[in-house]
């Protein structure tokens, strides 16, 4: 099929036009990549092919009439990184499996490449990756890429990735993300996924939508670099665990904590340990009726000098372990005075 038999819409009048004639739409029909597109589109709706690209394995931009969410499947995610000169390996995960819905372009050039690893004959500035729609979950898909510098997602207008977790855990290079165009409407689990980002000193996550996700365990952990972590948009109303959440935030000076819904948390251990630059916590807000696991939860906040918890309740807690290990004696001495349901073994030192 030839570009000549398509029409393309009138951007001016947003009218939706229709393929020229029927033996044109029996080819499109006839094509396999696109058949089940058919089996679930009612042949009276009108619809147009905004580009047919034969090169990249037919994929289709397609915007249907009325049925607007199925033009999602179609549209790409698109990215670039800029790798550290003289590190070389891994800059993508990718399984074997999965290569043909990846498209990976160095330098800017216009041939494509399937590696995903750079060695010392490469000499690579820029990476751009394109990935189509069919993959649902970003699970580690840059985990230990030690040779990242810089991340930018350029354009990210699906919804259908439903798994980030440890997406960039281990990136120790790592010292910019741009997600400006980052959708996580759908995702479930951000567990580990920026863990052990030693290197990032910043993170925009203002247009984060976390209403969906149930698992943010190690979310930051061993983030050391970043002196400002603004969570204050998250909704967490269906988390459950957000243990080691800020676990090793070495750098982390505050955090606005008052927005956190925690009423369906069960684990809670680790999640500020080793955190010596912390001065003061609020967490009165935070409901930890169903809260199991308090382990180690302030252990080595050496700075800690105010933390508000007055609505906690322990009744549920079976391990409060170490929970005040090595924190300033001045709050251990506040916290036994102030709050009566705190075990005893909660304020030892390992």
């Amino acid at each position: 099929m030839k570009s000549k038999d398509i029409i393309n819409a009138d951007k001016e009048n947003s009218k939706i036009n229709v393929i020229k004639s029927k033996n044109n739409l029996m080819n499109i029909k006839s094509d396999y990549f696109i058949k089940k597109l058919f089996d679930i589109i009612p042949s009276r709706l009108s619809f147009e092919i905004i580009k047919y690209n034969i090169k990249i394995q037919k994929r289709l931009n397609i915007n249907i009439n009325v049925y607007k969410l199925f033009s999602e499947l179609f549209s790409s995610i698109e990215l670039e990184i800029t790798p550290i000169q003289n590190i070389y390996g891994s800059f993508i995960n990718i399984k074997e499996e999965e290569n043909k819905f990846f498209h990976i372009y160095f330098n800017g050039n216009k041939e494509e490449t399937k590696k995903t690893e750079l060695n010392r004959e490469n000499k690579v500035s820029k990476i751009k990756i394109i990935i189509i729609y069919i993959i649902k979950s970003f699970k580690e898909l840059f985990r230990s890429c030690l040779c990242i510098e810089f991340i930018n997602f350029k354009k990210f207008c699906r919804k259908n990735i439903t798994d980030m977790s440890g997406m960039f855990s281990g990136c120790s290079s790592l010292k910019e993300l741009n997600l400006n165009n980052f959708n996580t409407n759908n995702v479930t689990d951000m567990s580990k996924m920026f863990s052990g980002c030693s290197s990032l000193k910043g993170l925009n996550l203002s247009n984060f939508n976390t209403n969906k996700v149930t698992n943010m365990s190690r979310m930051f952990s061993g983030c050391s670099s970043l002196k400002e972590l603004n969570v204050f948009n998250f909704n967490t109303k269906k988390v459950t665990n957000m243990s080691y959440m800020f676990y090793q935030c070495s750098s982390l000076k505050e955090l606005n904590l008052t927005n956190f819904n925690t009423n369906k948390v069960n684990d809670m251990s680790y999640m500020f340990s080793e955190c010596p630059s912390l001065n003061e916590l609020n967490l009165s807000n935070f409901n930890t009726n169903n809260v199991t696991f308090m382990s180690f939860m302030f252990s080595r906040c050496s700075s800690l000098k105010e933390l508000k918890i007055s609505n906690f309740n322990t009744n549920k807690a079976i391990n409060m372990e170490y929970m005040f290990a090595l924190c300033l004696n001045e709050l251990k001495n506040k916290i036994r005075n102030q709050y009566k349901n705190f075990q005893e073994i909660a304020f030892d030192d390992y």
